[in-house]
């Protein structure tokens, strides 16, 4: 039976990881345990479970900060926002639905750890440009402090940034500081239904480009349109999605001056209840299968069709575009993940394709994440080596023998 570490606060946590490194034990790090199936398989000796280290220990609304365990419950931290009016405008995304978890689990820090953000990331930035401070325990057992609670005192070297994204291969997070922001009084969502991919891509461009200041920006082909709750939605061959936020009147000015954009086209107006709906399900990916290989690219939008017309050509798939065609969903068949397929198509394109779910045995077999060039991947060995030197947190959680 695999060992179970069980700190209750950071210097106990910093003394496991200690004696880890002494003894050449590996750890698996886990707060909620929402993302074990996210990543590489691991086989490490223990557990480190700081789900203790859980709870909010600041929150100042007017300062716009609140600060909290990395082991913190995303709904305790969104409930505590909500009272206040308030939200993280990067717009965390919930994957229980990707990676076939029922009951929630997610933390701040798994959150933070994966770098996960939302539809809002085209305006308000990625998880890490929220991130104010961490406290953190290296893989030496050294704990150490990056920033603080306002952006001025962020000085130096920012390892806040570097933390988030690291898969938890480079420390434990203890404490996570963000940045909040005021929630939307309102949201609409134009939606022009029934266009093709291209034309659809097209739109969202020029929206992004537009005064229409748009928040969310999405194409769902049919097959993913149909599994929409949002009737109107699920009614149609596309959907071709922008959403408009802020004080009521704004929302619903630019909202008719974009729909009034398109009047060739079949356009309508979602209000807020749906609105916020869809961008859920968007959000958390649950337009997709429920099941089979899933894959996430990152890449320039004006070269997304073109991007899953190469993968289109050579596998079966189904595509979802989010941040107006910067982000696209690729599901697949899990016997055949079209892993060659995917990561060629990217070629010539500052991109990369993530393997977001997939059977255990090809996560072992493949790259869950895109293999980096030489001289970054060096760097990336590099750092690991100063942050943790013994390989004793997460190995092989990115990339085999690190």
């Amino acid at each position: 039976m695999t060992e179970i570490f069980a700190p209750t606060d950071a210097e106990q946590v910093a003394k496991i990881v200690s004696q880890a490194a002494s003894s050449g034990t590996t750890l698996d790090l886990r707060g909620g345990g929402s993302k074990v199936a996210y990543g590489r398989p691991m086989k490490t000796d223990a557990i480190l479970d700081v789900s203790a280290l859980s709870g909010i220990s600041l929150y100042e609304p007017e300062e716009l900060v609140i600060t909290m365990g990395a082991a913190t419950p995303m709904s305790e931290i969104q409930a505590a926002l909500a009272e206040a009016d308030q939200h993280l405008a990067f717009e965390p995304p919930d994957y229980d639905h990707v990676l076939g978890r029922t009951g929630g689990g997610a933390t701040i820090g798994g959150v933070i750890a994966c770098n996960l953000s939302g539809p809002r990331r085209i305006t308000g930035g990625a998880a890490r440009d929220h991130v104010l401070g961490i406290a953190a325990i290296s893989g030496r057992g050294d704990a150490f402090k990056s920033g603080g609670r306002v952006v001025k005192n962020v000085t130096g070297y920012d390892l806040s940034k570097l933390m988030a994204g690291s898969m938890g291969t480079l420390g434990v997070m203890t404490e996570v500081t963000l940045k909040t922001l005021p929630r939307p009084k309102e949201t609409r969502t134009v939606v022009i239904l029934g266009v093709d991919a291209e034309t659809g891509l097209k739109a969202l461009e020029q929206t992004a480009g537009s005064q229409a200041e748009a928040t969310g920006l999405a194409f769902l082909p049919k097959l993913q349109s149909a599994r929409s709750a949002v009737s109107v939605v699920s009614a149609a061959d596309s959907v071709t999605a922008m959403r408009l936020e802020g004080a009521g009147t704004s929302v619903a000015d630019r909202a008719a001056a974009l729909a009034a954009q398109h009047i060739d086209a079949d356009v309508q107006i979602l209000e807020h209840e749906d609105s916020l709906s869809l961008w859920a399900e968007i959000r958390d990916a649950k337009l997709m299968p429920p099941s089979g290989a899933l894959w996430r690219l990152s890449l320039p939008p004006a070269s997304a069709a073109q991007v899953t017309a190469r993968i289109g050509a050579t596998c079966d798939v189904e595509c979802l575009f989010d941040w107006a065609g910067g982000l696209i969903w690729v599901a697949v068949e899990d016997d055949d993940p079209c892993d060659g397929p995917v990561r060629d198509a990217l070629d010539g394109f500052s991109g990369h394709a993530t393997l977001v779910r997939a059977s255990e045995d090809l996560r072992r077999t493949i790259p869950v994440f895109h293999p980096q060039p030489g001289p970054l991947a060096d760097l990336s060995a590099r750092i690991k080596e100063a942050f943790d030197p013994q390989g004793v947190l997460n190995p092989g959680r990115m990339v085999d023998g690190q």
